[in-house]
């Protein structure tokens, strides 16, 4: 079994040794054994794992908690639970196939509304019938709402629904503020698509 010490295996992977103690620190890789002197002693295994680690930060994808659910596989892996970690990584993907279907339908819809060819409003959905088709909470589509990002119709009794055309703009809101896009900037991108078309 090959051996190293932490200037080696920061000269290895292209890193700071201070690099290599933090991932130990955040158990991003395993506590390596010591040596008499202290020193510590790395493996081939460490290696790998430092190398998952590495190619894993490079995307910097921060929606829907994709974030934390790549650092946890990564710990996962140190522990060398690697079934778990194996299905941990599963579930990152298809979380990350489901966010770029939502991101190409919001771009989608924004060419639509660009062009002005949007659908028939065929569709009149009350509040609640919307927050679970969207799976959005009724709250944040109401915080949407008093922030200017949609407005809603009433019917003679008061009462909001929903056209077509609402859900459609609703999708696209929630792409854009799960690549963690503020409101002020959803709105102002909005009303600029609104200008153009």
């Amino acid at each position: 079994m090959n051996t190293y010490t932490t200037s080696e295996v920061a000269k290895i992977i292209g890193i700071h040794p201070n690099t290599v103690r933090m991932y130990e620190e955040w158990g991003l890789i395993p506590q390596a054994e010591r040596k008499q002197n202290g020193y510590r002693i790395f493996t081939d295994f460490h290696i790998e794992q430092l190398k998952l680690a590495r190619t894993a930060f490079q995307i910097e994808v921060l929606q829907n908690g994709l974030r934390k659910k790549i650092v946890d596989t990564i710990k996962v892996s140190a522990k060398r639970d690697f079934d778990k970690a194996l299905c941990l990584a599963e579930e990152y993907r298809n979380q990350i196939h489901r966010e770029q279907k939502n991101a190409e339908e919001a771009i989608r819809i924004a060419k639509q509304i660009i062009s002005d060819k949007s659908a028939e409003n065929s569709l009149f959905l009350k509040r609640k019938d919307v927050s679970d088709y969207l799976d959005i909470s009724m709250d944040t589509l109401r915080n949407w709402e008093r922030n200017g990002l949609l407005q809603v119709k009433r019917k003679q009794n008061g009462y909001r629904f929903y056209t077509s055309d609402d859900i459609e703009r609703l999708k696209m809101i929630r792409s854009l503020r799960c690549a963690n896009y503020s409101l002020e900037a959803i709105l102002r991108m909005l009303k600029g698509m609104q200008n153009i078309s």
